[in-house]
């Protein structure tokens, strides 16, 4: 055993670099490195064709690592790859500093800048998640019954009884957690009874949302040049939109290889991503890797069951890329990507058009006539305030103008008997669709 460093933020990197694998890792690395105060003394990179199962690396290249620990007084060893609690334990009695890798990193990042009750319930949540594979480093003098006076129990060992303990914190966080996500929930339920449209921005960590944010909504949301500065969500109401209320919401940043216990812990939040009805993709258009960054983004909202939503791509800081503000729109004539400069305004009034483009199209404004039978339908379309104006006729039917999402209409569509039968033929049909669209 040695004694861990309780302070410093001197490290020495490493970084394993496989084939078809580009510089554009370690930059990022480095920039995570930085983001969570640390100073880099040295960077030494080893070339693998796979993984060794006992330092990940070689053992001459753990060598020079710690040569270079030595020679630079380097606190802690900085790895920019996932390790098992095996290997970082082998780099650790090698080295004798303290050894993180890349999910151990992300992790103290978010927890520097967890602000909100939720944020660090999350944090707490996903710190201890990962914890609980590792127990083993460092307590291994203490896998013995406990003994002694005071000490004597029913026979659990320390390392028993730690699991224990985090497992009985893990639920609890977890129970939490759980109410945060009914009351969103809740919260989701008013704004689509009340017609508030919801978008969201997301994108790599860095591509300047926040910047973006506050020159949409007239915010002041803390931004700096840094991964991750933004970590709580977000969210305003987007002003001089002609659809109606439109809240716009600002994520944290995705990350290539997210760990998994982010993107477990942080489910409540990026529900928000999930349940928008636009999505507006920020990408760094001065960014030479940013095709990779679009890749790792589309990953992560894939994985929480998002990448069905409408999108529109934002390349952002087109004044450090030298662009002009531009658009393209898809076979639809809808804006698929825009180029602005969130930090000048450039292009600003476009991505409002084309924001409000995309959302008119998810509401449907049409007449719907019920009859008696349908009396149900009729109170359900009043329930949700979506009923604007009714007449009746002379043989006894309503005759109703509906304002309603897309959405609130597919529910309807759900209803069993006539009613649903009804909302699927009268408003989600193909052919009603087409009709409408012609009168817009």
């Amino acid at each position: 055993m040695f004694e861990r460093a309780e302070r410093g933020n001197r490290a020495v990197v490493l970084h394993p670099v496989f084939a078809g694998t580009g510089p554009e890792l370690l930059d990022e690395f480095q920039e995570l490195s930085r983001s969570a105060g640390v100073e880099i003394s040295a960077v030494i990179t080893a070339p693998r064709d796979r993984p060794d199962a006992r330092f990940f690396v070689g053992s001459g290249k753990i060598d020079e690592v710690a040569d270079q620990v030595t020679a630079t007084g380097a606190d802690l060893v900085l790895v920019s790859r996932p390790l098992s609690a095996i290997q970082e334990r082998n780099i650790e009695k090698k080295c004798q500093c303290r050894v993180l890798d890349r999910t151990t990193l992300i992790l103290d990042i978010f927890a520097q800048r967890a602000r909100s009750h939720e944020g660090k319930l999350q944090v707490e949540l996903a710190q201890l998640r990962h914890l609980s594979t590792r127990l083993v480093r460092g307590w291994t003098h203490l896998e013995r019954q406990k003994g002694g006076i005071g000490l004597r129990g029913p026979g659990e060992t320390q390392l028993e009884t730690d699991r224990r303990l985090v497992g009985q914190r893990i639920g609890y966080l977890k129970g939490r957690l759980d109410r945060v996500r009914q009351q969103r929930a809740q919260s989701r339920r008013r704004r689509e009874r009340a017609h508030v449209f919801t978008v969201a921005l997301v994108g790599y960590t860095n591509a300047g949302k926040s910047t973006l944010f506050n020159a949409l909504t007239d915010s002041d949301v803390g931004t700096q040049d840094m991964q991750f500065a933004t970590l709580d969500p977000t969210v305003r109401q987007l002003p001089n939109i002609p659809t109606g209320n439109v809240l716009l919401v600002d994520t944290v940043g995705f990350v290539s290889d997210l760990p998994h216990e982010l993107v477990a812990a942080f489910h409540a939040t990026l529900q928000e991503t999930r349940e928008a009805d636009l999505l507006l993709h920020v990408i760094d258009a001065s960014d030479p890797f940013h095709q990779q960054r679009e890749h790792d983004v589309e990953g992560v909202l894939e994985s929480v069951d998002a990448s069905t939503i409408p999108i529109v791509r934002v390349f952002n800081k087109i004044d450090l890329a030298d662009r002009p503000v531009s658009t393209r729109q898809d076979a639809d004539g809808h804006v698929e990507r825009i180029d602005v400069s969130a930090l000048h305004g450039s292009g600003l009034e476009e991505l409002k058009e084309a924001i409000a483009v995309r959302l008119k199209g998810k509401r449907i404004n049409t007449w719907i006539s019920l009859e008696g039978r349908h009396a149900k339908l009729r109170s359900q379309l009043f329930d949700l305030g979506a009923v604007e104006e009714e007449k009746s006729t002379d043989d006894g039917q309503w005759l109703l103008h509906i304002n309603l999402s897309q959405q609130d209409a597919e529910h309807l569509g759900r209803m069993p008997g006539a009613e649903g039968l009804l909302v699927r033929e009268s408003i989600l049909s193909p052919s009603a669709l087409v009709a409408r669209q012609g009168e817009t």
